[in-house]
């Protein structure tokens, strides 16, 4: 008898957890999307343009031979991507203005820029 309680905690937290998690993903899916591809060592687009205050995913996809990473210090934000690989970040709303990014695998060449407007 005592084994059933917890039984059905644990069921009813797990359903509770997949009901939340599913309606984040659907939340997460409504968000502007915008395209950003590693490749020979650049970014492309270089420039991002993105509306301002408002939360947005990057959709990034490392087209290169060897690894990349997305990293951004004034966004706060760094993904390490292997080759051919497609992963996302979501950012939160932005001031208007330019905030750098660069690859740190190809430091040299693969710089770019989110413009909030």
């Amino acid at each position: 008898m005592t084994f059933i309680r917890p039984f059905r905690m644990l069921a009813w937290c797990s359903l509770v957890s997949l009901s939340m998690l599913s309606s984040d993903a659907g939340w997460a899916q409504d968000l502007p999307t915008f395209t950003l591809v590693a490749r020979d060592g650049k970014w492309f687009p270089e420039v991002l343009e993105v509306p301002a205050n408002t939360r947005f995913r990057l959709e990034i996809t490392n087209q290169n031979a060897g690894p990349e990473e997305f990293e951004s210090k004034e966004l706060h934000k760094e993904l390490v991507l292997a080759p051919g690989v497609t992963r996302v970040l979501v950012f939160t709303p932005m001031k208007p203005g330019t905030y750098p990014f660069f690859g740190e695998f190809h430091p040299q060449t693969a710089r770019g820029r989110i413009v909030a407007k």
